[in-house]
């Protein structure tokens, strides 16, 4: 017997599970992934103080979004986006520009 979609709605499942079954949310957590892969390719690069006001925002094609907390860090930062992407592109990552969003980080 086969399980009818009414009878899977009562069943919790991983996310991993509903990722391999939905392709909009298995892209959605490759992005996640890949953002995060890029982040830790270029965190060398950063200022060791800096590293906690920044985390790992979308991809949207070959841009790149960084979250940034606060003005100081982003100013800083923005003076590093050349040195991070040619970083980003010797490793293969196609990045023709890397945006930053102030934000808020909650601790």
């Amino acid at each position: 017997m086969s399980s009818s979609p009414t009878l899977r709605r009562h069943h919790a499942v991983t996310l991993q599970q509903a990722a391999e079954e939905a392709p909009t949310l298995a892209r959605l957590a490759q992005l996640a992934r890949e953002s995060g892969e890029r982040l830790r390719a270029v965190e060398p690069l950063i200022p060791a103080p800096l590293r906690a006001s920044i985390r790992p925002g979308p991809i949207d094609g070959s841009t790149w979004c960084l979250l940034v907390d606060g003005n100081a860090a982003a100013a800083k930062l923005r003076q590093l986006l050349p040195v991070l992407q040619r970083k980003l592109n010797s490793r293969g990552w196609e990045v023709t520009a890397i945006r930053l969003k102030l934000g808020s980080h909650q601790k």
